[in-house]
This record gives structure tokens, C-alpha cells and sequence, in this order.
């Protein structure tokens, strides 16, 4: 790993921080028309349609499974379509149908301690320091700071408990799903985002279709919704994440989620008309002292 993950991935973890904030508003509107398991499985499905006919444009295709290294990027594209399409996307769908988005913003800045020590122990270079580990400390108190404790008072909701255990799922998900993006053999990232959606979407359509039935033809803002997951959060944001996690590590793709809240509640304020909360400056400094600290490079030896 690199001592700086550069300007470009900074970037990146940017824009993944604001495509993925605005996703929960876009799931609580798709739930509006859709079940959530049709959610999960619409979204994963237009994301592999348009990133399927970006390579074909491209002149790219996709993996080769002719070859050993062939067959275990494929196994890699159905690891990560399962850890980061299909069973999150399913899991924070559902979730959200009985838990406040507050919490499930809250679980997503979970991640980076669930990938702190399966990289200690599964990659190379990623090492649980003491700088590290107070970093992420710090980026999660400023989520909390920001959420508030309201996020885990109970909404006396049926399958409340379940649910909250569903977005903690999908924290651990996410985390082992960049462990395995990590640890793929080198290949054209475009070719190894498109073969894992397509694996997601191969996964979720017939367990939807099975569990949820055909859905009815929604409106136009729950369709506007789910169109809008597919495209940003789910096709461009796969592509983001494969290259962020495999040039500055899982690790730092991680930080991502410190985020993702901050956005969530910027997108509330500008769309939705709901007042900032006085702790959000507060809980910015934390998060991007967090995120800061755990990048900084170490003094060289002379």
C-alpha cells in the first residue's frame, strides 16, 4: 500500500460519501411503490445492465473463466455480488421499513471496525495499528455525535430488533465484501464490477420473484428512485469502490462510511426542507479528523 492513497482517491471516497448518503432517501421513496427484496434486486439489475453495456461499447467483456486465475476472479465477482449488492441491498431495505434512517446511518459507520481486523488478518499491509485504530475510533464518535442517541431509542415498531440486526448485517457485508475486492487477482476493473453485478442480479432476481412475486407498475417517484439506485449507488459506485479498494486498500475505502450520515442529513436539509442539526459542525471535525489521522503519513526514519 501506498503511505498517501492520492488526490484521485480522495476524490473518489468523496463522491461515494454523496452518491451512498443520498441513497437513503432514495430507498425510503422506492419502498413507497416496491417491497424491499424487489428493491435490492431492481437496483443490482440496472446497474449490471448499464456497466454490462459500458464494456461491450468498450470492447472490454468480461472475465475469462477459461484460465485458474480466471475461475478465481469470478469467484471473487460472486463473493462481492453477494457481500455488497445483493445481501446488504436487501437487508437495509427491509431494515428500513421498521428502524429510523438515523440508525441504519449509524450501522454504515460501523464498517470500518468490522474491516479493521479481517484486513489485519487477511491482508497484507493493513496492519491493526495504534494510530489506525484511534483514527476510527474517533470517525465513529463523530457519527454518533451526529446521529445523536436517538437513533437507538426503540420506535416500538414490530421486528424492530431484527431489523437493527439486519443493518448491522449489512455493515458486516460491506466490510467482508471489500476484503474480497482487496484480494482479487488483477484484472480490468470495469470487466470485474460489471461480472459482480451480474452475479448479484443473477442471485436476487429469482429470490425476489420468488419471495415478492412480479410488482406492480409503481409511480413515477418510487420508479425515479430505484432507477437512481441503480445508476449512482449501485453501477457507478462499483466501479468507485473497486478502484478505491484496490489502489489505497479496504481499509481506507472504508472511511467512507463516516460519510455517508453527514450526507444523509446535508440531502435532508436541501431536498427535504428538515433544519441541520447544531451537532452536525461538530461531528464533521470528528469524522474528518478521523479520516485524517488515519491517512497521515508516518515520519521517515533518517
Amino acid at each position: 500500500m501506498p503511505d498517501s492513497p492520492g488526490a484521485a482517491n480522495w476524490t473518489k471516497l468523496l463522491f461515494l460519501g454523496v452518491i451512498w448518503g443520498a441513497s437513503f432517501m432514495a430507498v425510503s421513496l422506492a419502498l413507497r411503490g416496491f417491497p424491499p427484496m424487489t428493491i435490492a434486486a431492481l437496483r443490482i439489475s440496472i446497474g449490471a445492465l448499464c456497466l454490462l453495456s459500458v464494456i461491450s461499447a468498450m470492447g472490454i467483456g468480461l472475465p475469462s473463466p477459461r484460465s485458474r486465475e480466471g475461475r478465481i476472479i469470478w469467484a471473487c465477482a460472486l463473493g462481492m455480488g453477494f457481500f455488497t449488492n445483493a445481501l446488504p441491498f436487501t437487508l437495509l431495505s427491509w431494515g428500513q421499513t421498521y428502524v429510523a434512517s438515523g440508525f441504519a446511518g449509524v450501522c454504515m459507520a460501523v464498517v470500518p471496525l468490522f474491516v479493521l481486523p479481517l484486513a489485519h488478518l487477511l491482508v497484507p499491509g493493513e496492519h491493526m495499528t495504534l494510530r489506525r485504530t484511534i483514527s476510527f475510533l474517533i470517525g465513529f464518535a463523530g457519527v454518533v455525535v451526529l446521529i445523536g442517541l436517538d437513533a437507538f431509542r426503540s420506535a416500538g415498531t414490530d421486528y424492530e430488533s431484527l431489523a437493527r440486526l439486519a443493518c448491522l448485517g449489512a455493515s458486516l457485508c460491506y466490510a467482508i465484501g471489500s476484503i474480497i475486492t482487496r484480494l482479487c487477482p488483477q484484472v480490468n476493473m470495469l470487466s470485474l464490477s460489471a461480472a459482480a453485478l451480474l452475479c448479484g442480479a443473477a442471485l436476487m432476481i429469482p429470490a425476489a420473484l420468488w419471495a415478492e412475486g412480479v410488482p406492480d407498475l409503481p409511480a413515477a417517484l418510487p420508479l425515479g428512485a430505484v432507477i437512481y439506485l441503480g445508476l449512482l449507488p449501485t453501477a457507478l459506485a462499483q466501479v468507485l469502490l473497486v478502484q478505491v479498494a484496490r489502489s489505497a486498500g479496504p481499509a481506507f475505502l472504508s472511511t467512507v462510511n463516516y460519510q455517508v450520515p453527514v450526507w444523509s442529513v446535508i440531502f435532508g436539509a436541501a431536498l427535504l426542507g428538515e433544519t441541520l442539526p447544531p451537532q452536525l459542525f461538530a461531528a464533521l471535525a470528528l469524522i474528518l479528523g478521523g479520516l485524517l489521522l488515519s491517512r497521515s503519513r508516518r515520519p521517515r526514519a533518517v
